[in-house]
C-alpha cells in the first residue's frame, strides 16, 4: 500500500468518527436550543396568565386545540406530589381534526391568595419544530459529508505536493544501476527529512559503486591469476605422460586429473562470464546477424559430437538481426546448442529455428520433462556429464536478463525446446 493511500485510510476512520461525533453533539445543541426558545415562550405565556389570574383581570381567551391553555383546581395532596413546573412532549387530541397532533406542553402549579392550589397547562404545537429539526438533521448529514470529503480532498492535494521529494527519489532509485551512467539526484526541497533520506541515498549509491569497481577489480585479478597455475598444472601433466617410465596405472590416474583440470577451466571461465554478465561489462553494443550465428555455430558442434550419433537441422524462416554485444550473442547460442548436444538423447537430433524476433533450440529428450521453475538455476541438472559445467542455461538466462530477453522451456512431442524471443529485428545487411 502507498504511503498516501495509507495515510488517507487512517484520515478516513479518524476524522469520520470525530466529525460524526461532532454532527451528533451540534445535532443535540441545536435540538436543545429549540426547545429551550419554544419553553421560554411557554413560560412567559404562563406568567402573563398567571399574572392577570392573581391580580383578578379577564383572562384571555384559552385557545382550542394545541395552542391554548387549560386552568384547573387541584387538591393540595396533588401538588405535594408534583413537580411545580414540568415540560413535556406530547400528543393532543383536536376535536376539529379528530386526531392527535405533538405539542410542547407546560404545566405549572400555583396557590392563589386564599390558599388553593391550580395547576395551568400550557401548550403550543411542535408540528413545525419537527420540520425544523429534520430540516436540521438533513443539513448537518450533508454537512458532515462535503466536510468530510472537502478535507480529503486538501489532504491529498497537500500529501502529494509535499511527497514530491520522496517520488523523485523513488524514481531514482528505481532507475538507478550500479556501473552505468546516471542521472544526478534533483534535491530541490527545503524539508530537512527529505534532505537527509537524498543525501543517504547518495551516499550509499557512491559507496555501491566503489564496491562494484572493486568486484570488477577482482574479477579481472582473479580470471589472470587463476588461470595461469591451472594452465601450468595441464602443461606439466602432458609433460609427465611423456615419461617412458609410467606405468599403465599411472597414466590412467593422470587421465583422470587432466579431466578435472578441464572441468576446473571450463568451469572457472563460465562463472567469471556469468559475473561479467550481471555486472553488465559488455557495454558494446552491434547488429548481430543471427541466423549466420547460429548456422555456423550449430554446424562446429554437430562435427564435434557427430560420434554420439547426432544429427543437426537448421530452419531459416526469415532473417534475425539483433543489436548486443557480439560476444555475448555468442555465448547465447553456443549454450543453448552444447545444452541440446551434451543433454540430449543419443542417437537423436538437434533442431533450430530462426525466424523474425524467434530463436529456437529443439533436442530429442532422454527422460522427461524438466522443472521449468529452477532449470535456469545454477548446476539444476546433470552437471556430471561430460563436457558440461551447469551454467551453460544460467548464463543463457544472465544474458536474457540483460538485455529484456524472453526465454522459456516447453516439453513438447518427446523435445525438449527454449524459445528466445526478441522484441524487435533490425533489417539483414545485405552482403557485398
Amino acid at each position: 500500500m502507498k504511503l498516501v493511500s495509507r495515510i488517507l485510510l487512517h484520515l478516513v476512520w479518524s476524522l469520520s468518527l470525530l466529525l460524526a461525533v461532532w454532527a451528533i453533539l451540534f445535532y443535540l445543541a441545536m435540538n436543545d436550543r429549540i426547545n429551550a426558545e419554544m419553553d421560554d415562550s411557554l413560560v412567559l405565556r404562563a406568567e402573563t396568565i398567571l399574572t392577570r389570574y392573581l391580580a383578578g383581570q379577564p383572562l384571555p381567551d384559552a385557545g382550542r386545540g394545541t395552542n391554548g391553555y387549560l386552568l384547573r383546581d387541584i387538591p393540595e395532596s396533588y401538588a405535594a406530589v408534583r413537580p411545580k413546573e414540568l415540560f413535556s412532549d406530547e400528543k393532543i387530541y383536536i376535536p376539529e381534526r379528530d386526531a392527535r397532533e405533538p405539542a410542547r406542553v407546560l404545566r405549572t402549579l400555583f396557590r392563589d391568595g386564599e390558599g388553593g392550589w391550580h395547576e395551568l397547562t400550557v401548550m403550543t404545537p411542535s408540528v413545525g419544530r419537527r420540520t425544523l429539526t429534520q430540516a436540521l438533521l438533513r443539513w448537518v448529514v450533508a454537512l458532515y459529508a462535503i466536510l468530510l470529503l472537502m478535507i480529503l480532498v486538501v489532504t491529498v492535494w497537500v500529501l502529494r505536493r509535499t511527497m514530491r521529494p520522496l517520488y523523485a527519489l523513488l524514481r531514482w532509485l528505481d532507475d538507478y544501476t550500479v556501473g552505468a551512467q546516471n542521472p544526478p539526484l534533483a534535491a530541490d526541497t527545503t524539508v530537512e527529512e527529505f534532505r537527509r533520506l537524498n543525501e543517504a541515498a547518495q551516499h550509499y549509491a557512491a559507496r555501491a559503486e566503489s564496491l562494484f569497481e572493486r568486484q570488477k577489480q577482482f574479477i579481472g585479478n582473479a580470471s589472470h591469476e587463476m588461470q595461469t597455475p591451472l594452465a601450468v598444472c595441464r602443461n606439466r601433466l602432458e609433460l609427465l605422460v611423456d615419461d617412458p617410465s609410467l606405468t599403465e596405472r599411472q597414466l590412467g590416474e593422470i587421465a583422470k586429473v587432466q579431466r578435472t583440470l578441464g572441468y576446473l577451466v571450463r568451469l572457472n571461465r563460465s562463472l567469471l562470464l556469468l559475473t561479467k554478465i550481471e555486472n553488465g561489462q559488455f557495454p558494446e553494443m552491434e547488429p548481430v546477424d543471427m541466423n549466420a550465428l547460429a548456422r555456423t555455430t550449430l554446424e562446429e558442434l554437430g562435427e564435434i559430437h557427430a560420434h554420439r550419433g547426432m544429427t543437426c537441422a537448421f530452419r531459416d524462416e526469415g532473417a534475425l538481426v539483433v543489436r548486443m554485444n557480439a560476444s555475448l550473442a555468442g555465448s547465447l547460442v553456443a549454450n543453448l546448442l552444447k545444452n541440446a548436444f551434451v543433454h540430449g538423447r543419443q542417437p537423436g537430433r538437434v533442431i533450430v529455428r530462426v525466424a523474425p524476433g524467434l530463436l529456437e533450440v529443439a533436442n530429442d529428450a532422454a527422460g522427461g520433462a524438466l522443472d521449468a521453475a529452477h532449470i535456469f538455476d545454477r548446476f539444476y541438472h546433470d552437471a556430471r556429464r561430460e563436457g558440461s559445467t551447469g551454467l551453460g542455461l544460467a548464463i543463457v538466462d544472465a544474458v536474457c536478463r540483460l538485455y529484456g530477453l524472453h526465454v522459456a522451456y516447453a516439453f513438447e512431442e518427446g523435445m525438449h525446446r527454449f524459445r528466445i524471443r526478441f522484441p524487435e529485428s533490425t533489417p539483414r545487411a545485405p552482403s557485398a
